[in-house]
Parts: structure tokens; C-alpha cells; sequence
């Protein structure tokens, strides 16, 4: 089969907006699950969050930083051009059953996961709150997108160049103190959701988190995505991504995550 990349944009500083024509991907799809893209026969696996799909049009949307070697590579790839693999839905589906109001916290490139949860639980019938939060102005993304989604959106930068000055766990801690939450999710980098875990903790706030390790095969067998969840070895690829965020052991899944950072950084 062939992937053709339908659109390819830079939607901020390093990070690329890409659609992708993947219909028995898109036909399976749901909010929370990823792919594994290749861009050649010869390249890194990839595991990416869909953050949008069409199943009428079979297409898939990825949103990606290009931080290293391969992301880079996929990057330079424009409309037209073919993708050598893109294997999915994998990963389990967001839980969207319930009620009362929630909160969606999203980090840098995180965002672009917190986008389809964010929907998938509109849909269900849910009053959803978005923060997100970037380092700067020039890296928030899906700024529109999240608008027209969920029922308040609160941001938040580092720098304060735009927003509140700060961090998504700031806002998450104001809106908790305020109202009345019966759910929370996170996506983005480890500290965040450590702290968005710490925060929730107290207040009995079911709290979910879509972690990230480190995948290669992404279908459970080579092992490299274990993660320690109550205590015990589960695989993000196909227990996940998305766990209780209460039960998971950030400071383990933050030191795998480290691995290999120096040979990222000799290659990128």
C-alpha cells in the first residue's frame, strides 16, 4: 500500500503538521491510539499520535517535533511524496464513559495528543476545559483547533509571551481550587505529568496520563516500552498509552526515557 503525504506544514518552531493518505488506519481509528510510520524501508520506527483522522477521506494527521535524526528526515518530506509504512490504530482507545466536567492539560508538541481526547470526550457529552502550555509564544500549536472543541481553553507560557506566565500545573491547581472535576488527562513531557498526578492526588480527581516511552516494534514483543504501573511491568505499546495516573512510576519511566540521549545527540 501507499501512504502519500497529502499536506505537509510547519505550525511552529520544529514542529510539522502532516496528513497522510492511510484509509484502513483511518477507518479503525480512535481518539488516544498512534501509528508507527517509516519514512523509508531503511528507517527508524516512529510511534506518533494521530491527532486527527477522516474516515470518509482514509486520511491520518500527525503532528510531530523534529528533534533527531528520523523526525527530521520525515520533516524534509513533502506533498506527493510516499511514506514506506504506517502500521496502526495501536494502542487502546481513550475511555470517554462518565460524567461531570474535565480537564484536559496538554504540553509543547502534547498538544496535539490532548486534541482528539479533548473531542473524544466532547462528544460524549462532557464540559471540557483545555490548558495548554508552551515554552514560548512560538512553539503553542492548535491554538484555533482547541477553540472550537472544548468549552474553555486556558494557556499558559513559560516566558509569558503570551497567556498566563507559568505552567499548565499552575492553571490545573487555580481551576481545581474553583470548581467541581471528575476527570482529569495529561500528555506531555514527564515532570508535567508527575506534577498534574501530585496535584489531582489529594483531591481524589481520576487522573489519566498518555505516556511515552521508548517503542520499537509497538505490538508488545521487544519489550523496550515497559513502564512500572502499581508497582508492576506493563507495556505502553499494548496495556496504553494511557494509564491511571496516580500508579504510574514517573521517576522510572524519566530515566529510560534518558537511555539513549547522548546518541540523539551525536546523530540529530
Amino acid at each position: 500500500m501507499t501512504y502519500k503525504i497529502i499536506s505537509s506544514d510547519r505550525i511552529a518552531d520544529s514542529v510539522v503538521r502532516m496528513v497522510i493518505s492511510a484509509p484502513e488506519a483511518a477507518r479503525n481509528a480512535h481518539a488516544g491510539q498512534f501509528v508507527v510510520v517509516m519514512a523509508d524501508e531503511k528507517g527508524e520506527r516512529i510511534p506518533l499520535t494521530m491527532a486527527d483522522f477522516d474516515k470518509d477521506k482514509g486520511t491520518l494527521t500527525i503532528i510531530f517535533q523534529e528533534v533527531g535524526f528520523s523526525t527530521k528526515a520525515l520533516g524534509r518530506m513533502r506533498p506527493g511524496d510516499a511514506i514506506y509504512s504506517v502500521l496502526g490504530p495501536l494502542g487502546k482507545p481513550t475511555h470517554t464513559e462518565g460524567s461531570g466536567n474535565c480537564i484536559c492539560v496538554g504540553g509543547g508538541v502534547g498538544i496535539a495528543e490532548m486534541w482528539p481526547v479533548a473531542r473524544a470526550l466532547k462528544d460524549a457529552g462532557r464540559h471540557v476545559t483545555c490548558i495548554a502550555g508552551a515554552r514560548t509564544k512560538g512553539l503553542l500549536i492548535l491554538e484555533e483547533e482547541l477553540k472550537e472543541t472544548c468549552d474553555e481553553l486556558l494557556i499558559a507560557t513559560d516566558d509569558g509571551s503570551y497567556g498566563s506566565k507559568g505552567f499548565v500545573t499552575d492553571i490545573l491547581s487555580e481551576k481545581i481550587k474553583a470548581g467541581s472535576y471528575s476527570y482529569i488527562y495529561a500528555i506531555g513531557p514527564v515532570p508535567m505529568m508527575k506534577k498534574v498526578a501530585d496535584i489531582s492526588r489529594p483531591h481524589k480527581i481520576k487522573t489519566v496520563v498518555s505516556l511515552n516511552p521508548l517503542m520499537v516494534d509497538a505490538t508488545g514483543m521487544c519489550g523496550v516500552c515497559r513502564c512500572k504501573v502499581e508497582g508492576k511491568t506493563v507495556f505502553g505499546c499494548v496495556d496504553g498509552p494511557e494509564f491511571d495516573a496516580h500508579q504510574v512510576d514517573f521517576d522510572e519511566l524519566a530515566g529510560r526515557l534518558s537511555f539513549f540521549t547522548d546518541k540523539e545527540n551525536q546523530y540529530g
